[in-house]
């Protein structure tokens, strides 16, 4: 069986960064299985063009579980898994133990979880990939969503763990982007104030976050690696 005929699981790829890389991998000739929150047209689009797609809830240990067990029913093996469920939360006066919960579970239990009970899986190819998808935030921290960044900097944490712990038959590295692609509604002051944050001062686009996906997954001498794809925010 041809690497491609094994499925690449890519969780949250309902919109934007992740939606972007799920249709370059069906392009690419990869199966694939996507999850998503929230039933959008796009999913049955992704569907139509031959992804599986399974609809999850990260936010909680039996959401996260029971996804697992629906995966295993859709497959026996993955050629990778490529962590990109995210929540993005403000952490209001009174729920700040709720928020950071969410972001504990989406952002680092799920991936525990989902790795620890999918090794079997991805044993069964030759080569298999974790990917974690982290922030350039977990670097330096933030005031005003610091849920939000300890979480990643815990998934950058376990990047290091499960490459130790999967090596040498699965590679586990991560990817910390910074901007990569603005909303529709963000203001011309915003835009400029984030822009001027990085060395390179672009707005790259998604295909950035596709080709560091694509390096993980073709180099098979890097593991226990997170690649800081930030436009150079760590020289200013």
């Amino acid at each position: 069986m041809s690497a491609n005929a094994v499925p690449i699981l890519i969780t949250g790829a309902s919109q934007r960064i992740g939606l972007f890389c799920a249709e370059r991998l069906l392009d690419d000739g990869h199966a694939l299985i996507v999850t998503y929150r929230t039933e959008r047209e796009i999913i049955e689009h992704l569907r139509q063009r031959g992804a599986i797609a399974i609809q999850a809830d990260f936010s909680n240990e039996a959401g996260i579980l029971a996804f697992i067990e629906t995966l295993k029913s859709h497959t026996d093996s993955l050629r990778a898994i490529v962590h990109n469920a995210s929540d993005w939360m403000v952490e209001a006066a009174g729920e700040e133990a709720a928020v950071f919960a969410q972001m504990f579970n989406v952002h680092m239990l799920a991936p525990y979880l989902i790795n620890l009970h999918c090794q079997a899986l991805l044993a069964r190819s030759t080569p298999a990939d974790i990917i974690h998808i982290s922030d350039d935030v977990a670097r330096k921290g933030s005031a005003n969503r610091p849920a939000y960044s300890a979480s990643k900097a815990g998934l950058d944490s376990l990047t290091l763990s499960f490459a130790a712990r999967f090596a040498p038959h699965i590679k586990v590295n991560g990817i910390a982007p910074a901007l990569i692609m603005f909303n529709p509604d963000d203001d011309a002051d915003y835009r400029k104030k984030t822009l001027n944050k990085s060395a390179l001062g672009i707005e790259p686009g998604p295909l950035v976050i596709y080709q560091s996906l694509r390096y993980l997954l073709d180099n098979n001498y890097v593991t226990g690696t997170t690649l800081t794809v930030n436009g150079g925010r760590h020289l200013k």
